[in-house]
């Protein structure tokens, strides 16, 4: 699908077939820009709150499996199951101790058992369902278990200068909400939402990348913008012409900007937690 044929994809469509399909060509490596950008800062965290041996661990929206393979040679968990709507990145790199499901976790029962390590990474802030997807995630933590959510926060205000990059973020983002749901406004109160599922010990914090040239997170957006242009052409803040000049901005020594930010929430279960 093109990048002009995107944007008029209805309202009310969903991750993955207007915007980002995984069978677009390169979206692999897209999601593989942001891996590099992201997977250092996130195992550092999983494995801080103590992922390791003996640890069933499951990993929603997996992706192209950057987390899951990580865990398992780095953490050495015990399993991982890696769950994806579409699973055709995970099938293409298989490993030893990863077990794959393609659903949609949004669908009652969609993941059977209970896990030591339940991680998700900017996947809520494309579903509609948050707060009902937060609660039953909660509720298979096992015991002794732990939540993990990321999602994006965006650092632009209306006191942030204007520059290539903040004009085409912003129209990202309002792109995105109309044509797939997105929405970032309500990822800061994941600890609350964590709190509220019967979760203790709830904490949070933010992971800025860099925006260097040629960098990994720069080069994410890069393909991000191209994949959602007609989405953000819809929007009337931008057009074609101010796109193109973004990613020459990122690209050059003039770049000034913020990245938007990984917001990173655990909470666990207290092992002397009846299971739910």
């Amino acid at each position: 699908m093109s990048a002009a044929s995107a944007g008029d994809a209805p309202r009310g469509s969903r991750y993955g077939q207007a915007v980002f399909r995984p069978g677009q060509a390169g979206e692999g490596e897209r999601i593989d820009f942001g891996a590099l950008a992201y997977d250092d800062i996130t195992m550092a965290r999983l494995r801080a709150l103590g992922a390791g041996p003996g640890w069933h661990c499951l990993d929603v929206g997996a992706g192209t499996g950057t987390v899951s393979r990580r865990l398992l040679d780095e953490a050495g968990v015990a399993s991982v199951l890696a769950v994806d709507r579409d699973v055709r990145f995970l099938a293409e790199r298989p490993a030893p101790g990863l077990d794959v499901l393609e659903a949609d976790i949004t669908a009652p029962g969609a993941v059977p058992g209970r896990f030591r390590l339940v991680h998700a990474r900017f996947v809520l802030m494309h579903l509609p369902e948050r707060d009902d997807l937060i609660a039953a995630l909660a509720d298979l933590v096992a015991p002794g278990g732990v939540l993990v959510l990321s999602d994006a926060v965006d650092l632009t205000s209306d006191r942030t200068p204007e520059t290539p990059y903040t004009a085409v973020i912003r129209a990202m983002w309002q792109g995105l909400r109309a044509t797939i749901g997105t929405d970032v406004s309500w990822v800061p109160s994941y600890p609350q939402l964590l709190r509220g599922a019967g979760l203790v010990s709830v904490a949070a914090e933010i992971h800025v990348p860099p925006l260097l040239p040629g960098s990994p997170i720069s080069r994410f957006w890069v393909d991000t913008w191209e994949r959602s242009r007609a989405a953000m052409l819809a929007t009337g803040l931008v057009d074609g012409a101010a796109v193109d000049a973004a990613v020459r901005y990122l690209d050059s020594d003039a770049c000034a900007a913020l990245s938007a930010g990984m917001l990173t929430a655990w909470g666990g279960r207290p092992a002397d937690a009846p299971t739910p």
